[in-house]
């Protein structure tokens, strides 16, 4: 009897103790996890912070900086002058400067950015088209060109009817698509993902271009007031 007792409390210990080394391996294993889970997110930071971050990075002072340097520099290569260019015309011309030096700025990593950056060479190739199409419907006579108009009205009513009967959402969802450049088929993720960082960089082009502007115009009143003949 005192054999068979020793022999239990022999096999019970050794249980024990196998159960004891089982859960310091498994606390072992789920501490490695964790060290490897960690240095994992340091190396490679989430989508979502990787997205703070390229928001955070237009409210800097820095980031204003570059992109007023960027913003200076292209509009001295612009013809500004009043006499050869229409009130408009100088203001899209400023206007399409400026979405490029933002463009330049984002480094093309965003689809917003690299829209821009690819439209001029679009708007090139669509003129050239539309000279080409135009000299056709020129040489091939009037009677053509009524029927691409008429076709192309009914395509437009066709499109509008389209998206009347879409829902509200979706409705909303592709106006905020065609506002945002190169997001007009997009799914809602990447569309709300690239107006995010597009609104943040348009709030600090407004910044950078009030100050540049307020600068403009504290110059010329200096130069003026300089210039001005002192009075008695």
């Amino acid at each position: 009897m005192v054999s068979l007792s020793k022999m239990e409390q022999s096999s019970s210990s050794s249980a024990v103790a196998a159960v004891i080394s089982t859960n310091a391996n498994i606390n072992t294993d789920r501490a490695r996890r964790r060290k490897k889970k960690k240095s994992v997110l340091q190396k490679h930071p989430s989508k979502e912070n990787r997205n703070s971050q390229s928001h955070a990075k237009w409210k800097t002072e820095a980031q204003q900086q570059i992109y007023s340097s960027k913003l200076i520099q292209a509009l001295s290569q612009v013809n500004l002058n009043p006499s050869t260019s229409s009130a408009p015309r100088q203001g899209r011309a400023v206007r399409e400067v400026a979405d490029r030096a933002l463009a330049f700025a984002a480094k093309g990593k965003t689809r917003w950015s690299r829209a821009i950056l690819t439209s001029r060479i679009k708007l090139k190739f669509r003129k050239q088209q539309h000279k080409r199409q135009r000299l056709a419907s020129t040489s091939s006579g009037s009677t053509t060109g009524s029927r691409s108009r008429s076709s192309r009205k009914h395509k437009v009513s066709v499109l509008g009817l389209k998206g009347k009967g879409l829902p509200a959402v979706q409705r909303k969802v592709s106006v905020l698509g065609r506002l945002v450049p190169g997001c007009r088929k997009q799914p809602l993720p990447v569309i709300l993902e690239e107006a995010t960082d597009y609104i943040a960089a348009l709030e600090m082009q407004v910044k950078a271009m009030s100050a540049i502007a307020e600068l403009l115009s504290r110059s010329t009143s200096e130069a003026s007031s300089s210039s001005s003949p002192m009075t008695s």
